[in-house]
């Protein structure tokens, strides 16, 4: 039987490392690991299904380092191309993800490592590699860190995660005691990794997964809304959030670089939502926002 993956692999220097590894995510990467090198700039890899297609996907890359450099970026090297065992992929990401402690009490962790003691802590119990957010990237311990201290002051008795990805915000505010959790993502297979590890970690009573468009749903209004998206989605997203955050309730978005969280808050700014905190995490900002509606105020 032939190999389900193939795996694409390019130096890249620090300062263009996170960027790149949020465009692989968004050109359907299964995972990605950031390799340091003893001599030289990091080795990116990122690894696709067999049914992806490679030329397509190295055009794109290509494309976008290329407009990092013209923006000042420091140069990174050409992508390459190379078939991976499934034995391969598995243990690429075994060596890579260890038990993580994040915040005051959160521990995420692989399936094959969860420890039996974590010293008071809640264990997040993901299986990597197949959707965005296993806690290693800056953007969702950002989320999980603001998660964490918004549900010890305001105690939300409900939550939407938008772009749930792994469902690691779903599952997490669970664990802190959110008693429901509406996980979506427009992704099926996203959908279905995340309904795994909301089983894997006994949540599955109080988190309901949903394929949908964030900009299309329209549940009933929830005090806490955590969208891990990029930038430019929170930009087109604003209207939206309108609806879907409650008044007084607090809307965290992630996935901004630091160079792009004033503009973001600019934007929901002009849609009533005031900045309570924030989170820069290796390169990566998150941000806690207050719904204040503008016919509100004062």
């Amino acid at each position: 039987m032939g190999s389900r993956y193939w795996e694409l692999t390019v130096a890249v220097p620090p300062d263009a490392s996170e960027g790149l590894t949020n465009f692989v995510w968004e050109l359907g990467a299964l995972g990605v690991v950031e390799e340091e090198q003893p001599a030289g700039p990091a080795q990116l890899r990122a690894f696709f299904s067999d049914v992806a297609d490679s030329r397509a996907i190295v055009k794109s890359v290509d494309v976008y380092l290329g407009a990092l450099h013209s923006l000042g970026f420091s140069r990174a090297g050409s992508p390459a191309v190379a078939i991976v065992a499934e034995d391969d992929w598995a243990q690429a990401w075994r060596a890579h993800f260890a038990p993580l402690p994040i915040g005051r009490h959160l521990l995420v962790t692989p399936p094959w490592e969860t420890p039996p003691d974590a010293d008071g802590r809640l264990i997040l119990c993901l299986e990597p590699g197949r959707a965005f957010g296993t806690g290693q990237h800056g953007t969702t311990t950002g989320c999980l860190e603001l998660l964490e201290t918004i549900v010890e002051r305001a105690r939300p008795a409900c939550a939407i995660d938008l772009g749930t990805g792994s469902g690691i915000l779903a599952i997490a505010a669970a664990r802190l005691g959110v008693s429901q959790v509406l996980a979506v993502d427009s992704d099926p297979d996203a959908i279905a990794s995340a309904t795994a590890n909301i089983e894997r970690n006994g949540v599955a009573g109080r988190v309901t997964c949903q394929v949908a468009d964030a900009g299309t749903i329209s549940p009933a209004a929830a005090p806490l809304v955590l969208a891990n998206l990029l930038a430019a989605a929170h930009r087109a997203l604003a209207p939206s959030y309108i609806r879907l955050v409650a008044a007084g309730g607090t809307l965290v978005a992630g996935g901004c670089l630091d160079a792009e969280a004033d503009d973001v808050t600019v934007a929901l700014a002009g849609h009533g939502f005031r900045r309570l905190d924030v989170r820069s995490i290796d390169g990566w900002t998150t941000l806690a926002y207050e719904h204040a509606p503008l016919h509100d105020r004062a």
